[in-house]
């Protein structure tokens, strides 16, 4: 069974859901679900939420599913006209563009439908708002996926979204092939009339001239599956809208039953062949959006979702932001679903060093665990729980101890039970105050993981390191990421060296559950920058609010890689200085093979000073980083 099916059922929020729909749409029989997207079948009785939503934080999870209800309910129901679908889905069944042309089309009809709810119902607002901020940066970081796979659908399908739901005139696309631009440029006129039309029929015909224009181009089909059609059995429906269908009173079985039969025969092998495509793209891993949210994606959206996978439901762009800077959009603190690719910070790497002048960031998110990963994760997680609890429990007591101890001596404040300095002192200080401290951790701590092939024989053992490392940090819920960095050898050349951040767990999704698993995503690549990887983190790290931020290191040697051997140490030095300024407390950990050489000692002094920790034998790793995680949480609370 897939850990996607397996997510933790909100009930209350499902009761929510379920009173919502039958309240809007006046009709008892609707029943809610969760589902792959979101669609209205009232052939089936049914209304439902995508299932990506249920991966997200609670706040999240209720705007979107609300915001799915709503549009299906208000929208879908009443002003979609079913008949104008029904033609539209015929006509185009049999093109180059299926998928697309089904996708656009409820991308412009929900716009439609959005914008006239928010008139009708302004309390609709949040909700949308919420929506919205999700589905621009899930197609955000999809939109760099698709690019790097040279998906070219799938590419103009995510600028379409996010040039409508611009924050500014005209945004930019970088990294995007010039063909897409043109394109993209050639249909600007017809997309923006979306916000100007009245009746399905109007963006029907908006989506079929984009689609013409799209088919003389040349291009086929996109990959991935973002929007499903929202109208369930479209083809057995004989009225113009479902309003018109539910209250219809005229009998529904006649002569012509056995046609209609065959239609919603025909219609369900090709629901079934969603579902299909659902689950083969968790094995393809080309899913998309789950909030291991997680790709979520999720998350998929979660981060967590994009994202190269994430877990088949309709897309909604998820919360969290690539690490790529936008011309628009700050989504540095934001995360995702799944595994993603983002377009370099070109702008701001010339302030990287000379050593980083021709390297470039993308970034990648963690795909949904699959179950062998999630077994895995949890025999890790038994064999570092004494480590955990022994380890969560002193930094309780520690907290707990300082809370309650009281601070004496004091001009002010209650009145102690020793009196004597009143009668021997010129000012005595009897008074005394509790401390009222918050027991939250005003903390946030990044784990960064060298990638290299070097460390290939290390990574196994890496990992129950990292798992201990984010099963503290969630037990005591301080926020935390985890972040796999390499450069890719085989792509490298005097002019382009393109290094990755695999964002295994970002801040926003380190305190919810079934995140874990995707740490068994961790793999041994190519090269190490590790200075422009830290300068990256840090980068990200410095607007935080936090007052303590703490960056570790993982690494099993030199910084090696593209025009890098012999300034790497010196360029990694200056990063990890750079962030110290900033008032980041930055440690390394050398994780040797069994003994540490002087030269190894030396390197790791050379870069990182005192706050270096040196493991013999990484698999050791857990009982050298428990002292580290203790001393730096003491220092937090």
């Amino acid at each position: 069974m897939y850990r996607f099916h397996q997510t933790k059922v909100d009930t209350h929020l499902f009761m929510q859901l379920q009173d919502l729909t039958t309240v809007l749409a006046k009709n008892e029989q609707l029943q809610f679900e969760s589902s792959f997207g979101s669609f209205i079948d009232i052939t089936e009785n049914k209304v439902t939420a995508g299932r990506f939503w249920d991966r997200l934080p609670a706040e999240m999870q209720e705007a979107g599913a609300k915001s799915d209800v709503i549009l299906r309910t208000l929208g879908t129901l009443h002003q979609t006209d079913v008949k104008i679908l029904q033609q539209f889905k015929k006509d185009w069944e049999d093109s180059l563009l299926p998928k697309f042309a089904i996708q656009l089309m409820t991308l412009l009809e929900d716009i439609r439908l959005e914008d006239a709810i928010r008139k009708e119902r302004p309390g609709t607002k949040r909700n949308f708002s919420y929506r919205r901020a999700y589905f621009h940066h899930y197609f955000t970081t999809q939109l760099q996926s698709n690019v790097t796979r040279s998906y070219a659908t799938d590419e103009i399908f995510c600028m379409i979204y996010l040039l409508l739901f611009a924050n500014q005139p005209d945004p930019g696309f970088p990294r995007v092939e010039k063909a897409q631009l043109e394109m993209l440029d050639s249909i600007k006129g017809h997309l923006y009339s979306v916000f100007e039309t009245k009746h399905t029929r109007d963006n029907v015909a908006l989506t079929e001239q984009i689609m013409r224009k799209m088919q003389q181009a040349g291009y086929t089909d996109s990959i991935h599956e973002y929007f499903i059609l929202p109208i369930g059995h479209v083809e057995s429906y004989e009225k113009n809208t479902l309003f018109d269908e539910l209250t219809r009173t005229g009998p529904l079985v006649n002569d012509d039953q056995q046609e209609e039969t065959n239609e919603e025969n025909e219609y369900f092998d090709e629901t079934f062949s969603t579902w299909h495509r659902e689950n083969k793209n968790d094995d393809r891993k080309q899913n998309f959006l789950q909030f291991e949210l997680e790709q979520g994606t999720k998350t998929s959206m979660l981060g967590g979702g994009a994202r190269e996978t994430e877990d088949g439901d309709q897309a909604m762009a998820a919360i969290q932001g690539t690490s790529g800077q936008s011309k628009q959009n700050d989504y540095s603190d934001k995360e995702t679903l799944s595994k993603e690719e983002n377009t370099s910070e070109n702008s701001g790497e010339s302030s990287f060093g000379k050593e980083n002048e021709h390297a470039q960031m993308f970034t990648e998110y963690a795909e949904a665990p699959t179950e062998d990963e999630e077994l895995q994760y949890r025999q890790l997680v038994e064999e570092i729980d004494p480590f955990k609890r022994k380890l969560a429990k002193t930094i309780q007591l520690t907290l707990e101890h300082k809370q309650d101890t009281p601070r004496t001596d004091l001009l002010f404040g209650r009145l102690s039970k020793k009196l004597l300095p009143i009668f021997l002192e010129d000012s005595p200080r009897v008074f005394y105050k509790k401390e009222q401290e918050s027991k939250e951790f005003d903390a946030v701590f990044t784990l960064l993981i060298d990638c290299s092939a070097s460390m290939k024989n290390k990574m196994e053992e890496t990992k129950r390191g990292v798992t201990l490392f984010h099963e503290v940090l969630k037990e005591l819920r301080i926020p935390h990421e985890i972040i796999g960095f390499w450069e890719d050898a085989n792509k490298a050349s005097d002019s382009y060296q393109p290094n990755y951040l695999q964002y295994i767990q970002t801040v926003e999704d380190s305190l919810y559950k079934e995140q874990g698993a995707k740490i068994m995503q961790l793999e041994a690549q190519e090269d190490n920058r590790d200075g422009f990887s830290i300068r990256h983190v840090t980068k990200k790290l410095i607007p935080r609010s936090e007052k303590n931020k703490f960056l570790l290191i993982f690494s099993d040697g030199q910084p090696a890689a593209s025009g890098y051997d012999q300034n790497g140490i010196v360029d990694t030095y200056q990063a990890v200085a750079d962030a110290r300024k900033h008032q980041i407390d930055v440690v390394g950990m050398f994780l040797a093979n069994g003994q540490i050489e002087e030269n190894d000692d030396t390197m790791m002094q050379n870069i990182y000073g005192k706050e270096r920790i040196m493991v013999p034998d990484v698999s050791a790793l857990p009982e050298h980083f428990t002292p580290l995680l203790k001393r730096l949480l003491l220092k937090a609370i």
